[in-house]
């Protein structure tokens, strides 16, 4: 079971749930209210859009999230955790990866077909590639710029957790980084995305075996994925709505996953 999170922004859950549909995986996209992963749960996709309309920075409103402690207790216990774009920085500011995304040099929004070099292959994502093998992924993104100090960056160096760069400078990323993953090679973060990858018909199809090695993990057994919380797991037969608890079901219009923008601007009380 994929859990595939949803905030208030996201907009890529969909394309990452037809992937998981097409290599023959299940899923449930989760809302960000909830303070539980459904059972079963394997790996978690954290995937792109403007979380929270991108405010303060890329991510910065949505590591407060109740979902999000779910995801780092499953992470702290060995689960797989994959950041996509937005996720990718999401998960930089919940300090689930080391250091930040900043807005691309010459403040560019740069939508395109890019190419990657594979740096480490010695993690579950891209074990099946081949150091220094070209991949062409797409991204779109304005805060790719990856930023982290001299002593981090020796630190990725020196663990192999930088996964893959740009081939070129595209955004102005330190070393041209593209995507890490944590010291215990269990969490991933990049900003290409290889949802988008997977059939010829694309463009591209070298993102299906990075999905297809995520989704395959089994979570060690260590893994737990209750709460405090009393509510039991999600309805996987449910939609996401429907799933929500009786206090989050109050008429309260920010709760819903279908939010207006007015409904955003009128309401300064809302908690995250």
């Amino acid at each position: 079971m994929i859990a595939i999170l949803r905030f208030l922004g996201t907009n890529c859950e969909f394309d990452v749930e037809y992937a998981t549909q097409f290599l023959g995986e299940k899923s449930a996209i989760v809302w960000h209210k909830e303070t539980a992963l459904p059972h079963g749960t394997n790996a978690v996709i954290v995937p792109g859009g403007f979380s929270y309309g991108d405010y303060l920075r890329c991510g910065g409103i949505a590591k407060f999230a109740p979902i999000m402690k779910a995801v780092r207790r499953f992470a702290d216990n060995g689960g797989f955790v994959f950041g996509i774009c937005n996720g990718f920085q999401i998960l930089c500011e919940a300090k689930m990866l080391p250091g930040v995304l900043m807005r691309n040099k010459h403040i560019a929004y740069k939508s395109i077909m890019g190419e990657f070099e594979i740096c480490n292959n010695d993690n579950i994502l891209l074990k099946n590639y081949t150091i220094r093998q070209k991949v062409k992924l797409p991204i779109a993104h304005a805060e790719g710029n990856y930023y982290i100090d001299e002593v981090g960056l020796a630190k990725l160096e020196a663990n192999n957790q930088i996964l893959l760069k740009y081939t070129s400078d595209i955004n102005g990323s330190r070393a041209r980084i593209a995507g890490i993953c944590n010291e215990d090679k269990n969490v991933f973060g990049m900003m290409p995305h290889p949802e988008r990858a997977i059939e010829r018909i694309l463009g591209s199809d070298d993102g299906a075996d990075m999905l297809k090695n995520i989704f395959s993990a089994n979570a060690p057994s260590s893994v737990k994925i209750s709460t405090t919380d009393s509510r039991e797991s999600l309805d996987l037969n449910k939609s996401p709505e429907s799933n929500k608890s009786p206090e989050s079901n109050k008429a309260n219009s920010l709760d819903s996953p279908h939010l207006s923008s007015e409904s955003l601007n009128l309401r300064a009380d809302y908690n995250f």
